[in-house]
């Protein structure tokens, strides 16, 4: 093994501009470890920026981890970058960079922070990986377009990945990519969900943080297989006409001792004051949004798993507390920005640009934000003064409806209210309604737990829930076991309990869901005008005595029109009547309270006719047998 490390680049001066003005968004080209052929001898070129150090060298298991065999070449044009071609070294090569700092002359051993693996936790080190894979998704690229687009059926799947499934002969553990790839795909298809959402699942130390402190943000977790492995996975996704959106986190970072923070043993790719560089609730490290090579860095990741990995979105978490320099901070706590204020100006112009980079490297792609305040324009293009995200998560929504149903439905008429606020904002972003993973940890109880009444209530409340949800506007996300009605809370170190659906009531849960999903996708007047007042018409909302709501949904075209009613109650209401736009036939082509679905059966024979009784301002009306704690979805016959 050669002991000389060889001076080589694969910057360019262009390369360097880019990169000093923020606006190099393909550094892992560049930075981090590539095998190449130099002056004919194979190896791999390393290049890692640290401007504070005063030396810069490679340790691994092929120089039994010396410091002093393998040094990087510092360029000379101020960019800070270490740099240098060591023969030899190939694929499967662990390695890390021992930094001398000439801060303060102390001694870091740190991963690669352009690393495309590491080493399965506790282990620490990156390894040397060639990320070649030959993709088979034939037309996935214009199926994507159609896929993305914001008059689509939107239902996403949000799942924690390693305790969706376990082998439990095999020490509980979870499944590989690769056996993933021969379940999900298949059940996501069938169950009718138009995209999958991981939470985020780059590399990260604790397990217990969900993988939302996170070092490796070029590196999916090797605790389930090799990047390939995971290429197989979103492929058969693909294949299964499943989009695949990965949970990423440029608002903070972990404080290990391998990772980004205090880098070069200066704050390097965090702020230096702990009012603008630490989180006190996560208590992490919060980027330097106004540090240009920071910026390069974030938005080379974002990028680098659209090229490489083919995503089809990024959900980017935490939003808020990126824009808010006092979020969750106290008087005193916290630095006001260049105008006194409280935003975060350098983050509000971070999130622009990376939205205009990603929807510039590919438009059919999608950014969605979990945005949890009132900031205006967080869904709107950047041009016209907005974030320029595509969509934003409705917490308020997620809220208010939550709250409401879990009160006792004899209170629910006090409540109405916090049904109907919804539509007073709902055209104001482009609004994603999830009911995710925060909601059932914690304490909060699982999604069936938290309705009210007997057992049968419980699943009948989850139901109306969904159909709530599906029927109102916006895209939808649902987590991971809410689907089978699963009792306990979410725990992250354990399978869901997939055997619950021996038991009828959760199996017909199951189907329910299936069918809603399979519904939404058919029904254009449920997805196709979410964001625009046309596509939403109410047609009673003030029966709070009863706990009735019901409205129409609306397609581009008249004859997608559906008629949504909704009982909060466990009363079975007879000959309810409503009045309708057209007189005729309407046909029930959804019913909540079907035994199928576990219900009491109670409806309306799946047809009803419309009859010449003046209601609601117009002229034909139905009578309507409404089911308790249930929805119906009624289309007129053409």
């Amino acid at each position: 093994m050669s002991q000389r490390t060889l001076a080589a680049s694969l910057f360019t001066e262009d390369d360097i501009y880019l990169f000093k003005e923020g606006k190099h968004f393909r550094l892992y080209e560049k930075l981090g470890a590539h095998q190449m052929r130099f002056g004919g001898v194979l190896g791999t070129y390393f290049a890692v920026w640290a401007p504070n150090a005063e030396t810069v060298s490679v340790v691994g298991d092929f120089n039994g981890w010396d410091p002093t065999r393998h040094h990087l070449f510092p360029r000379w044009d101020s960019s800070g970058i270490f740099e240098g071609f060591i023969p030899e070294v190939g694929n499967g090569a662990l390695y890390k960079y021992f930094i001398i700092s000439k801060a303060n002359g102390i001694i870091l051993e740190k991963g690669d922070p352009f690393g495309f693996r590491w080493e399965v936790p506790p282990r620490t080190a990156s390894i040397v990986w060639d990320l070649k894979y030959e993709w088979d998704e034939k037309d996935w690229e214009a199926e994507r377009k159609a896929k993305n687009n914001l008059s689509a059926p939107f239902s996403v799947y949000e799942m924690h990945y390693g305790s969706w499934a376990r082998v439990v002969e095999d020490h509980n553990r979870p499944l590989t990519y690769r056996e993933m790839a021969e379940k999900l795909p298949e059940y996501l298809h069938e169950m009718g969900f138009t995209h999958v959402e991981f939470m985020p699942l780059m590399e990260h130390p604790f397990l217990g943080s969900w993988g939302y402190q996170k070092v490796g943000y070029f590196a999916p977790s090797s605790r389930y297989g090799t990047p390939q492995d995971f290429m197989f996975l979103i492929e058969t996704l693909h294949q299964k006409n499943i989009g695949v959106i990965l949970d990423w986190v440029p608002s903070h970072f972990p404080s290990d001792g391998h990772g980004l923070a205090f880098f070069d043993g200066t704050h390097l790719f965090e702020h230096a004051d702990k009012r603008q560089g630490f989180h006190p609730d996560w208590q992490s490290y919060i980027f330097n949004y106004g540090r240009n090579e920071v910026k390069s860095f974030l938005i080379s990741s974002a990028l680098f798993w659209c090229d490489k990995y083919h995503i089809d979105g990024l959900r980017v978490d935490a939003v808020a507390s990126m824009l808010y320099l006092d979020y969750s901070r106290k008087r005193g706590e916290w630095i006001p920005n260049a105008f006194g204020g409280n935003e975060n100006l350098e983050a509000i112009h971070f999130l622009k640009d990376l939205n205009s980079a990603v929807y510039g490297f590919n438009s059919s792609l999608q950014m969605i934000a979990e945005e949890s305040t009132a900031w205006p324009m967080v869904s709107r293009p950047v041009y016209l003064g907005g974030l320029g995200f595509g969509m934003k998560w409705n917490m308020g929504w997620m809220h208010d409806t939550l709250v409401y149903f879990s009160k006792d439905p004899v209170y629910r008429k006090f409540h109405q209210g916090d049904l109907l606020f919804s539509m007073l904002y709902a055209y104001n972003e482009n609004f994603m309604l999830s009911i995710s993973h925060d909601e059932v940890v914690h304490g909060k109880q699982s999604l069936l737990s938290k309705m009210p009444g007997d057992d049968w209530q419980k699943f009948a409340n989850v139901r109306l829930l969904i159909g709530y949800m599906y029927a109102h506007p916006g895209k939808k996300l649902l987590f991971m076991g809410a689907e089978i009605g699963q009792w306990s809370e979410w725990n992250h170190d354990h399978s869901l309990d997939w055997h619950l659906l021996s038991y009828e009531r959760h199996e017909k849960l199951q189907k329910f869901v299936k069918d809603i999903n399979h519904l939404y996708i058919r029904e254009k007047a449920m997805h196709e005008l979410d964001f625009t007042p046309d596509g939403f018409e109410w047609l009673d909302f003030s029966d709070s005595d009863k706990s009735v709501i019901s409205f129409y949904r609306k397609g581009t075209s008249p004859q997608d029109e559906l008629l949504f009613v909704f009982n909060f109650t466990p009363s079975t209401h007879e000959n309810y009547r409503l009045g309708v736009k057209r007189k005729g036939t309407y046909s029930e082509i959804l019913n909540s309270d079907s035994t199928f679905y576990g219900g009491s059966d109670k409806g309306n024979f799946g047809k009803i006719e419309t009859r010449p009784i003046s209601c609601h301002g117009r002229d034909h009306s139905i009578g309507l047998t409404l089911p308790p704690l249930g929805f119906l979805c009624l289309k007129p016959e053409t």
